[in-house]
């Protein structure tokens, strides 16, 4: 067998697979082991590739591309050039020259060369496959500025309408801001000097004790000082006529309800 043309690939992926343990080994009677080694040897004419055959090559080769989906495209790209050019060899051997004038036959270096220029454009098809893959991709690593599909405004100093489309607009302004106006209401306080002068009247009903909330007044319902004002000036009156000696004042513990009582003597020292 004469192929003194012989092409050079680079089979990287291949080659990483081999270091890592992952290589298509073949199983084929004359030989067993990767399958780039089957080819480096078959390309110096080191193996008889007459005891090789290529079926039980291609069904290893498509058990092997179907239990490793998960890997590179590359790699089961560099085997199918690998197992191309195996087949390729063995035709050479296996298929008789064809009778016709040696003048008009095909050397083996130009079918060589066709080959090697065919396999050399599977090997650039792949390249630029893995080029294309690699390239950053628009909308996930590559983002345009600006939004295209955004809507233009276009500056314009004529105005287009009528009268009700000028009134309807009108009246959606005015409505708008009738709902967001907020007019809080005016409280009122209950005034300490009334609430001191109602617990000196009081003095002679509070002879026990008597829980604040029941001292305060009521209030009408939605007119006047709250309920929270008519107890709190409540108990400042309270504190100062506890000061001044009039009443007393006790809590059994925090946040417990305040009670008042009439101080004793008070009421005896009082003039009628």
């Amino acid at each position: 067998m004469s192929t003194p043309f012989q092409p050079t690939f680079d089979f990287e992926a291949a080659g990483n697979a081999a270091e890592d343990g992952d290589a298509l080994i073949i199983d084929v009677d004359g030989y067993e082991g990767p399958l780039h080694v089957l080819l480096a040897l078959a390309r110096t004419q080191k193996v008889d590739l007459l005891r090789i055959s290529i079926l039980k090559l291609a069904e290893q080769y498509l058990a092997f591309v179907q239990q490793a989906r998960r890997l590179r495209f590359s790699l089961a790209a560099d085997y199918l050039v690998m197992a191309a050019w195996l087949a390729y060899l063995k035709s050479r051997l296996l298929l008789p020259k064809p009778e016709r004038p040696a003048t008009e036959e095909a050397q083996p270096e130009e079918i060589a060369a066709r080959l090697a220029f065919r396999l050399a454009k599977l090997d650039a098809m792949r390249q630029a496959a893995e080029a294309l893959k690699a390239r950053p991709q628009l909308g996930q690593t590559v983002f345009v500025r600006g939004d295209p599909e955004a809507i233009k405004v276009i500056p314009s100093n004529r105005f287009e309408g009528d009268l009700y489309s000028l009134m309807t607009a009108y009246i959606g302004q005015r409505t708008k801001e009738a709902q967001r106006r907020y007019t809080p209401s005016v409280t009122t306080a209950y005034p300490l000097e009334e609430a001191r002068e109602r617990l000196r009247r009081l003095l002679p009903e509070m002879a026990r004790w008597t829980p604040l909330t029941g001292v305060a007044p009521l209030g009408a319902s939605g007119q006047g000082p709250s309920r929270a004002s008519y107890i709190a000036s409540t108990l400042s009156a309270g504190l100062e006529l506890v000061k001044e000696g009039a009443l007393e004042a006790r809590q059994l513990e925090a946040f417990a309800d305040i009670y008042l009582r009439t101080k004793k003597g008070v009421l005896e020292g009082r003039t009628p």
